[in-house]
């Protein structure tokens, strides 16, 4: 734990060079040098285009009529949409300015910064409380809450003074000091309260201290203050540090990895420049292993194991797994772009910023990490093998079902072959108020019926910290791997369980370029007449023929062997949408068994070539 006396000592005596806040030294030969190597060349053509694209066309707007929308319907993207639009705008103006120091005309950039400041809040409404009664009994006024985007837009603001110091119109300077000292600063340090995300042990925590924090140091001219200002969010960061178990799996899913503990690494690597090393967060046993994971979850680019409110496509920030390999030494996922300006559609700063800034070449299109990847206190375990020249993987988690971005989920796996994942994940809906209410297991992406899991007696799992999953046997036999879980704690008790005892072997087979699994589950009911139906979810087409099925992707397939005497096959293609809203398909196997005895016992094998 770093003490306040270190801190205080650290930031009112620091003589850290003000050019190194962001991790290197700022010069304008450093933007000159961006501006010509090609592994850029894709990501600053986009910075161009949005750029001319806020240049030439009206700035949105966000009126009452779509602010009051999620209080009155429960849907965010229609306020959502324009006010990520225009961070998308300012982020692209930043850094065409940065990139082109003798740009002198910033008027788009400018208004731009003032429509921001006019903003009514920089929270989203679905953080603020829904009613006016709410409201008015909340611990500030809508203007003044503190949550992710607030924050974000507060260190957003920051760094553009940062970057283009010197240029703005003392106006826009002055204004965005005393909006961001009104609505962030204030609120936040002013108040021996706290807010509820200062306490939180998952993203919330990194996020609004790592962006408030970087923006204090950016701005904050008084150093005893700030001093306080960073104990506050140092203690916030502890409190995000003790949502990971000392395995450094992200239970969030590799996307959250990269938004939590990406804002935890870009303040740390900003606190460690304003102090001259003297505050270093980067540095524990725990941190290695958090810094080590998207490596392990990796399949093939872009594919991930993605558990959680996560999507199996993801492009990972090349600044920040830069930075974290040469401060831990820790490998990397495969890395075989820059990401995309739009890749995150809430165009947030450090990540664009830092990948040009960190991004180190080297580690660019190096090679998938394979073997298994066991994360104990999360009940997670990976494998991936190389068979002639193709990525097979099998993936599995227990644990319990009241995880942050909870799915009910326990004994859920995966199956990925040459590229594609078979047997997949749905990752995140669409989100909406009841998306993190009380509907939030009506949802197919979150409901037990959503995964590879039985649906017995007719009961689903069920969501709560006592619904859990024990984990009987981990371990390498005969080159295979054998994971065991008791999912009895996981169903209520109308399921009329007495125990469930799901068991893999996963077995690679490199002669013949083929991967198997072996699916047994174990049943103990109280009763002595039950059903149960083994269900599979994929976002592939399945082929049905007497006692198997087929999921085939673009270069290689699963196929399920099952008791055709035991079991009625049954295919569903259900629609639904991904996490933005994009139409998707989901294809669901239901295996059904009637008149199950009080023990019984069912294998399944899946064989990947």
């Amino acid at each position: 734990m770093i003490t306040f006396n270190r801190v205080h000592s650290a930031v009112v005596h620091a003589k850290g060079d003000r050019q190194q806040l962001l991790g290197v030294h700022m010069t304008e030969q450093a933007a000159d040098t961006i501006s010509k190597l090609p592994h850029f060349a894709s990501l600053l053509k986009e910075i161009k285009e949005e750029a001319e694209r806020a240049r030439s066309e009206a700035l949105p707007e966000l009126p009452f009529s779509v602010f009051h929308l999620f209080a009155s319907q429960g849907t965010r993207k229609e306020y959502e949409n324009p006010y990520f639009d225009k961070r998308g705008r300012l982020l692209a103006l930043v850094l065409d300015a940065w990139l082109h120091p003798q740009q002198s005309d910033l008027e788009a950039l400018h208004n731009v910064i003032w429509s921001i400041c006019d903003e009514y809040t920089w929270s989203l409404p679905s953080h603020i409380a829904p009613t006016l009664e709410g409201v008015e009994a909340s611990r500030v006024p809508p203007e003044q809450v503190v949550d992710l985007f607030a924050s974000e837009t507060a260190h957003a603001l920051a760094e553009t003074l940062y970057l283009l110091e010197g240029r703005l119109n003392p106006w826009v300077v002055y204004r965005v000091r005393r909006e961001i000292e009104a609505r962030v600063f204030h609120p936040l340090f002013d108040s021996p309260k706290p807010f509820h995300w200062e306490s939180a042990i998952h993203n919330w925590s990194a996020v609004c201290g790592g962006a408030v924090g970087m923006a204090a140091l950016l701005l904050e001219e008084d150093r005893e203050r700030l001093a306080g200002m960073i104990d506050r969010v140092v203690r916030a960061m502890g409190s995000f540090l003790e949502g990971y178990e000392a395995d450094g799996c992200c239970a969030e899913g590799v996307g959250y990895w990269s938004y939590g503990f990406g804002y935890y690494t870009y303040f740390a690597e900003m606190l460690f420049a304003f102090t001259d090393g003297e505050l270093s967060l980067l540095q524990s046993d725990k941190i290695r292993r958090i810094a080590a994971f998207p490596a392990g979850v990796s399949v093939e680019a872009p594919k991930y194991v993605n558990f959680s409110d996560c999507s199996e496509n993801y492009t990972p920030s090349t600044g920040l797994l830069s930075r974290l390999h040469l401060r831990t030494g820790q490998p990397v996922p495969v890395m075989t772009e820059v990401p995309s300006l739009h890749a995150d559609h809430c165009y947030r700063f450090p990540q664009t910023v830092r990948n040009l800034l960190w991004t180190d070449p080297e580690l660019l299109f190096g090679k998938v990490a394979t073997g298994t990847f066991y994360y104990p206190d999360t009940a997670w375990v990976v494998d991936k093998q190389l068979l002639s020249g193709s990525l097979f993987a099998f993936a599995a988690k227990g644990g319990h079902n009241d995880e942050p971005h909870n799915h009910n989920d326990l004994g859920h796996f995966l199956l990925h072959v040459a590229g594609e994942n078979l047997l997949a994940d749905l990752g995140a809906g669409v989100y909406t108020r009841e998306y993190f209410g009380e509907g939030r297991y009506q949802y197919l992406h979150n409901a037990s019926e959503g995964h590879s899991v039985p649906l017995i007696n007719g009961m689903q799992q069920s969501a709560g910290r006592s619904f859990t999953a024990e984990v009987l046997r981990y371990e390498h036999q005969d080159n295979k791997l054998m994971f065991s879980l008791d999912l009895a704690g996981a169903y209520p008790q109308e399921a009329g369980l007495r125990s469930l005892i799901r068991s893999f072997t996963w077995s690679c087979d490199e002669s013949r370029g083929e991967a198997e699994l072996v699916l047994t589950d174990a049943f103990a009911f109280t009763e002595s007449l039950n059903e149960v139906k083994e269900v599979f979810i994929s976002l592939h087409e399945p082929i049905l023929e007497t006692g198997s099925v087929i999921w085939r992707g673009n270069s290689g397939e699963v196929k399920l062997f099952y008791d055709a005497n035991l079991f009625k096959v049954q295919h569903e293609a259900i629609d639904s949408q991904d996490h933005h809203a994009q139409a998707m398909v989901v294809h669901r196997i239901r295996l059904e068994a009637k008149a199950v005895p009080s023990e019984a016992f069912y294998s399944f094998r899946f064989v990947c070539k």
